[in-house]
C-alpha cells in the first residue's frame, strides 16, 4: 500500500511540472498584442478632442517613416528598376549542377562586379542594373568555363538562361 501511495505522489508530481512546462510554452507563443488605434480624426482632418496624442507627434512619426523608406539599401538605391538573370546549370549529362560559380560583368567593363552560385537544383538568379550588356561567366570543377551573354536593353526586366557544361579536356569523365 505505501508503494502505491509512494508512486501515486511522484505521478503527481510529474503532471504538475509537465503542466507549469506547458504553460511557460504556451504563453511564449501567444501573438503579439495589436499596434495601438490610430487617433481618430473629425471631419476636418485635425485630431478628436479625444485623442491623447498632440497634433505635432503624428505628423512627425509620418514624416520619418516616409524618409526612410526612400532610401531602399544601404547605398540609397532602390531595385525597382533592376533586370533579373534567371537561370539553370546542367552537366553534360543534363544533370543540375550545385555549387557552379556565376559571375557577371558589364560587356565594356574587365573587373566582375556580380557573382553567385547555384543552388542545389543548379538554379541561380542574379540581379543588375538595367540597359546594358552583360558578359556571364560560368565556373565549375571539372568542366570547362562557360561564356554568354545577356541584353538588359529591351524594356522585359528579366531574361532566362540555360548553360550546359563540358567536361574539361584531358579531365575524369
Amino acid at each position: 500500500m505505501r508503494v502505491t501511495q509512494g508512486l501515486s505522489i511522484v505521478r503527481i508530481a510529474v503532471c504538475v511540472a509537465t503542466f507549469a512546462c506547458l504553460t511557460v510554452v504556451v504563453h511564449a507563443q501567444q501573438p503579439a498584442p495589436p499596434p495601438p488605434p490610430e487617433p481618430q480624426t473629425s471631419q476636418q482632418g485635425k485630431p478628436s478632442e479625444s485623442s491623447s496624442t498632440p497634433a505635432s507627434e503624428p505628423a512627425a512619426q509620418s514624416q520619418s517613416s516616409s524618409s526612410s523608406s526612400s532610401k531602399g539599401g544601404k547605398h540609397g538605391r532602390s531595385h525597382a528598376n533592376d533586370f533579373l538573370v534567371i537561370g539553370t546549370v546542367f552537366t553534360d549529362k543534363a544533370y543540375a549542377l550545385p555549387g557552379a560559380h556565376i559571375r557577371a560583368r558589364r560587356a565594356s567593363e574587365k573587373k566582375f562586379r556580380w557573382e553567385t552560385y547555384t543552388n542545389s537544383r543548379g538554379e541561380f538568379a542574379l540581379r543588375v542594373p538595367q540597359g546594358d550588356e552583360y558578359e556571364i561567366v560560368v565556373l565549375a570543377k571539372g568542366f570547362a568555363d562557360q561564356n554568354g551573354s545577356v541584353s538588359s536593353k529591351s524594356g522585359i526586366s528579366e531574361d532566362n538562361v540555360v548553360y550546359r557544361m563540358q567536361p574539361a579536356s584531358g579531365g575524369k569523365k
